[in-house]
């Protein structure tokens, strides 16, 4: 089973997305910012799609983006940026800084399944 990771601090919105997740076939990790992230990924690298806020304490969605596209074990982990910011600048400095995709809150779970199809992570 493919592992997923959902990244916000919000607890709503990683059981929302979670529970979509789970339908989709997927064992799902969660943190509450970038930092828990990391170290979750140090205790088990076997995630091949996160969906991540960018509005986060400690280390924004943004930053961990940054920061997870320098590490080489890492380059072909699917990154979804799920945010409410909602600005195209904003959308266009994620994919830049190397999201795969951009969902804007607030989103359905058929949105979630349209963007994970358009990548390729489910038929």
């Amino acid at each position: 089973m493919p592992k997923a990771m959902v990244i916000d601090d919000s607890r709503a919105i990683r059981l929302i997305l979670r529970r979509t997740l789970e339908k989709l076939g997927y064992e799902v990790l969660e943190a509450r910012h970038g930092k828990e992230a990391l170290a979750e990924l140090e205790r088990d690298p076997q995630v091949s799609l996160m969906l991540v806020d960018w509005n986060m304490p400690e280390m924004n969605g943004l930053e961990f983006i940054k920061h997870l596209r320098t590490q080489p074990s890492f380059s072909q982990v699917i990154l979804m940026m799920v945010t409410t910011e909602t600005e195209i600048e904003q959308m266009v400095t994620a994919l830049e800084a190397g999201a795969n995709e951009y969902v804007m809150k607030p989103f359905t779970e058929e949105i979630i399944a349209d963007k994970m199809r358009l990548l390729g992570v489910i038929p």
